[in-house]
C-alpha cells in the first residue's frame, strides 16, 4: 500500500512539475501575479487532494446516511444476518485485514453490495435487501469476497489518490487557459476581464473534470478485474463466477437506472454497474460478460 501511494504521489508531482516547466518556457508564467505557476501548481495540488481525502474520510458516514445503511450488531439474533456478519469476518481474516469491517444492510430492490471506508482498518461492507433475497448462499459469498478484496487491495485509497490527481489537473489547467485567453481577449482599459476569466475557468474546469472522469472510471474498471480475482481466491473461483452469473441473470434495466441516480460516491466499489454504448467510457465496471470470461481464463 505504502509503495503504491508513493508511486502515485511521485507521478502526480512529476507531471505537475513537467507542465509547470513547459508553460514556464513558453513564458506563460509572466502573466500571473507574484508566485506564478509554481504557486498555482502547489495550490491546485493541495486543493485537489484535500477534497478527495475529506470525501474518503467521511465515506462510511455518508454511506450510512445517503444509502440508509444499518450496521448489523455482531451479536444480532437474526440467524441470516448473523450468518452474513460471520461470512464477512471469515473472508476478512482470510484476506489478512487488520480489523474486522463493519457489516451493514440497506433497503433496496437493487441486487448489489459495496465497500467503502478510509482505510483497511476502518471499512464498511454493505449489502442490499434485494441481494439477500434473490441470491443463493454461494453467490452471496462471491459478492462479499469481491467487496473484501476491494478493501484488502486498498482500492478506496487508490481511487481517492487518482481522483485527487484529476482534481489538481482540472483546476490547474482550467486556471491557466482561462487566464491566457482572458488576457488575449480584453483590452488594456477593459475592467470586466476578471469576470471573463472567472467564467472561462469554471467552463474549463467542468470540461477537464469530465475528461478526467474517463481516466478515473478506466482505473476503476481495472480494479474491478483485480477484485474479481481476489474474490475468487477468498471464496473460490466457482462462487465468484456464480455471483457474476447471478448478477447477469438478475440484471434489470429499471433497477440499474434507479441505482445510477443514487450518489456516485460509492459507485466505484460496487459489485456491478450498467453501461450502454459510449456510456461505457463513464462506467465504473466492465461488462459482466467480460468479467466472467476473464475470471474463467485466469490462472491462480
Amino acid at each position: 500500500m505504502a509503495k503504491r501511494i508513493f508511486l502515485l504521489l511521485a507521478v502526480n508531482l512529476l507531471v505537475m512539475v513537467t507542465i509547470t516547466v513547459i508553460l514556464g518556457l513558453l513564458r506563460v508564467g509572466n502573466y500571473f501575479p507574484q508566485g506564478g505557476l509554481a504557486g498555482l501548481a502547489v495550490f491546485c495540488l493541495i486543493w485537489g487532494f484535500a477534497g478527495a481525502f475529506i470525501s474518503l474520510g467521511l465515506s462510511r458516514l455518508m454511506a450510512k446516511w445517503m444509502m440508509g445503511v444499518q450496521v448489523i450488531p455482531a451479536d444480532t439474533r437474526d440467524p441470516r444476518l448473523q450468518e452474513l456478519v460471520q461470512m464477512v469476518h471469515h473472508l476478512a481474516r482470510q484476506a489478512g485485514l487488520p480489523r474486522m469491517p463493519e457489516v451493514g444492510i440497506y433497503d433496496s430492490a437493487d441486487v448489489n453490495a459495496f465497500a467503502t471506508g478510509p482505510t483497511r482498518s476502518r471499512a464498511l461492507v454493505a449489502v442490499s435487501t434485494g441481494l439477500l433475497g434473490r441470491m443463493r448462499q454461494n453467490e452471496v459469498a462471491g459478492v462479499l469476497a469481491h467487496e473484501v478484496a476491494h478493501i484488502a487491495n486498498g482500492d478506496m485509497v487508490t481511487m481517492t489518490l487518482i481522483q485527487g490527481v484529476v482534481n489538481a489537473f482540472a483546476l490547474f489547467l482550467s486556471r491557466v487557459l482561462a487566464f491566457v485567453i482572458s488576457q488575449a481577449l480584453r483590452s488594456r482599459d477593459d475592467r470586466g476581464g476578471g469576470w471573463i476569466q472567472f467564467l472561462l475557468a469554471q467552463l474549463f474546469y467542468i470540461l477537464f473534470s469530465i475528461l478526467g472522469s474517463i481516466v478515473v472510471f478506466w482505473f476503476s474498471r481495472i480494479r474491478e478485474y483485480r477484485a474479481d480475482a481476489g474474490g475468487a481466491r477468498l471464496a473460490g473461483r466457482d462462487n465468484m463466477l456464480a455471483a457474476l452469473q447471478a448478477l447477469r441473470r438478475l440484471y434489470n434495466p429499471e433497477i440499474a437506472a434507479a441505482d445510477a441516480r443514487q450518489s456516485q460516491a460509492f459507485q466505484s466499489l460496487k459489485i456491478s454497474g450498467a453501461r450502454v454504448g459510449l456510456a461505457r467510457l463513464f462506467s465504473s465496471h466492465p461488462p459482466l460478460e467480460e468479467r466472467i470470461a476473464r475470471l474463467e481464463q485466469a490462472n491462480f
